[in-house]
């Protein structure tokens, strides 16, 4: 591998969304521990190998061209009779060294019922935990729209998973809707399906995520973010249950149950215009509340073993986490949640010595301002992975770590970066950690 790519591989770990690295040769430089667990596939098999199946029609190739970001939903090249489909957001990243590489994430939207995914296992036993637990059992029973309200971070679509595992559709498929990137021009084409010929660059006949879910669970993540333009065609869809693919002229029809998420106070948006009021009336006949992880500390210890098991799956012996490490997690507000929970560890795990955490392992995300949940008028931490600028401070926050690590002996710290002493001290003075 590169010497200029190993900081973006420890950036890797912070990630909780399967992630991707690309090289300007188009092909994969590093992939993170969620991409493992989500494909099934062992990183050194994917290092080195090309970023597409079809060259002719390769998405990545176009960022390196046009150094535009991208968000969309894409069938998987790799197995054309899968119908597997990926919401994939992909960015431009620039390394220490100002080389450029492509870093993209990606969401399996369709699961299968066939699939028996550990992953949606819930952990808990605190009372708020429960109870929690109690109202998606509840939940599950009805055929209601659920809609599922909580901050960033706390676990909403694995709740959809389990009302999906828990309810009469079980057998059927969960299929995700992420909303942030349905803009205007995708959302019919991407809900809907569409016809051989509807637009430029439908080279063939596709099924839409209604067609995808019929008889299972449609869970529609992040509806707060779904274009009020667009939201009147979505209502006509879940009131009839009828629906025409774009460029096609039959009616087509879907049985699916509703799952909504999201962080944003949808009351408040209504009130201000920016969310219809008719469909916030149809998809919340069922809310459920998710406590945020402040509230279910007691929850804290067997999270953490959780994730720590997850995290040896792949490595010769497991981790493990000493008493002091244990009270400063104990002692954290957590803002970010469970997901900031386990990109912590993530990053706790890289930086340990022998598989044992360290206190001094443990590092939290830099804030500015007091820890508030996120404003209705800002976008969801989970549209903008790791933006450019983002690099800076990652790499920072890791010298850092790693100068606390080794009391700041320089030759130490190039020796764990794989970089010589003198590219540390230009990292060094350029971060301004001099």
């Amino acid at each position: 591998m590169p010497q200029s790519a190993f900081t973006l591989e420890s950036l890797l770990e912070t990630h909780d969304l399967p992630l991707i690295i690309i090289g300007a040769d188009l092909r994969i430089v590093a992939v993170n521990r969620a991409w493992e667990s989500s494909f099934g596939v062992m990183r050194q098999n994917m290092i080195g190998q090309p970023c597409c199946v079809d060259a002719g029609d390769c998405r990545h190739q176009r960022l390196f061209q046009t150094l535009e970001a991208y968000a969309g939903i894409f069938a998987d090249d790799a197995d054309a009779n899968s119908q597997r489909l990926f919401s994939a957001r992909g960015f431009p990243l620039l390394d220490a060294d100002a080389t450029l590489y492509l870093g993209e994430t990606l969401t399996v939207l369709k699961k299968s019922a066939a699939r028996g995914d550990e992953s949606a296992a819930m952990i808990g036993k605190s009372a708020a935990f429960a109870q929690y637990k109690t109202r998606l059992q509840q939940a599950a029973d009805t055929q209601a729209p659920v809609l599922l309200l909580g901050e960033t971070g706390t676990g909403k679509e694995l709740a959809a998973e389990f009302v999906h595992r828990h309810s009469r559709q079980a057998e059927g498929d969960f299929v995700i809707v992420d909303c942030t990137i349905l803009g205007e021009e995708l959302f019919e084409s991407e809900l809907f399906g569409h016809e051989k010929g509807a637009f430029t660059g439908a080279t063939s006949a596709k099924k839409g995520l209604f067609e995808l879910g019929n008889n299972g669970t449609l869970f529609f993540d992040e509806i707060g973010d779904l274009p009020l333009s667009q939201q009147p065609k979505l209502l006509r869809a879940l009131e009839s249950g009828q629906f025409r693919r774009v460029g096609g002229t039959a009616m087509q029809k879907a049985n699916v149950r509703v799952v909504c998420a999201t962080h944003r106070n949808l009351a408040d948006m209504v009130k201000t215009g920016r969310f219809r009021e008719d469909l916030f009336y149809r998809l919340s006949v069922f809310p459920v509340e998710v406590p945020p992880l402040r509230q279910r500390r007691q929850d804290l210890p067997l999270l953490i073993d959780h994730f720590l098991e997850q995290l040896s799956v792949n490595v010769d012996s497991g981790y493990a986490i000493t008493q002091s490490a244990l009270i400063k997690l104990m002692q954290y507000a957590w803002p970010g949640n469970i997901r900031e929970l386990r990109n912590c560890l993530q990053l706790a795990a890289g930086l340990c010595k022998d598989k044992s955490i360290q206190e001094a392992d443990i590092h939290f995300m830099q804030r500015q301002g007091s820890v508030e949940p996120v404003d209705a008028g800002e976008p969801s931490s989970d549209a903008h992975p790791l933006p450019v600028n983002s690099m800076a401070q990652f790499e920072a926050e890791f010298i850092n770590s790693l100068i606390s690590k080794y009391q700041g002996n320089r030759k130490l710290i190039a020796a764990e970066m794989n970089i010589s002493e003198r590219t540390l001290y230009r990292k060094l003075n350029r971060l301004n950690l001099t």
